[in-house]
C-alpha cells in the first residue's frame, strides 16, 4: 500500500492549553478497493452479484413489556399485528424489498413473492 500523500491543507489547533501545531490532512489510498472503483466507473454490478446478504421474512410484530415476555413459556401464544390474509414482508439487510404469501414446499416454509417494493418508498410497489 502506498503512503498517503498530504494535501496542501494545514489546520491549526486552537485552544488556550494547546500550543499551535499544524495538523496535516491526507487522502487515503486503498488498492483493495480498486476493483469496486473500476466497476462503479463502468456502471457494472457484476462484481457484486456474489455478495451474500441477509434475507428475512417478517410475519408480523408485537410490542410487549419485559414482564409479559418473562411470563412466556412452552405453549404460550404471541399474537402478532397481522391477519392470516395479509402478505408477509421480505427484508434484505433489514430493508423492505418485497411482500408475499407463505407457502409450504415439502417440509419447509417459503415465500411466494407477490410484489416488489420501491426502494425509495418501501410502502409502494415499484
Amino acid at each position: 500500500m502506498e503512503a498517503a500523500k498530504p494535501t496542501e491543507d494545514v489546520l491549526q489547533t486552537n485552544g488556550p492549553a494547546a500550543p499551535k501545531q499544524p495538523v496535516v490532512a491526507s487522502i487515503a489510498d486503498f488498492p483493495e478497493f480498486e476493483a469496486l472503483k473500476a466497476a462503479s466507473e463502468t456502471g457494472s454490478l457484476n462484481q457484486l452479484l456474489d455478495v451474500e446478504v441477509c434475507v428475512t421474512a417478517e410475519l408480523g410484530r408485537v410490542t410487549m413489556s419485559i414482564g409479559d415476555i418473562l411470563k412466556l413459556g412452552l405453549g404460550s401464544v404471541v399474537e402478532l399485528d397481522r391477519s392470516v390474509s395479509e402478505p408477509v414482508d421480505l427484508l434484505v439487510q433489514g430493508v423492505p424489498f418485497a411482500r408475499g404469501e407463505v407457502v409450504v414446499i415439502e417440509d419447509r416454509f417459503a415465500i411466494r413473492i407477490q410484489e416488489i417494493l420501491d426502494p425509495k418508498h418501501p410502502g409502494k410497489k415499484s
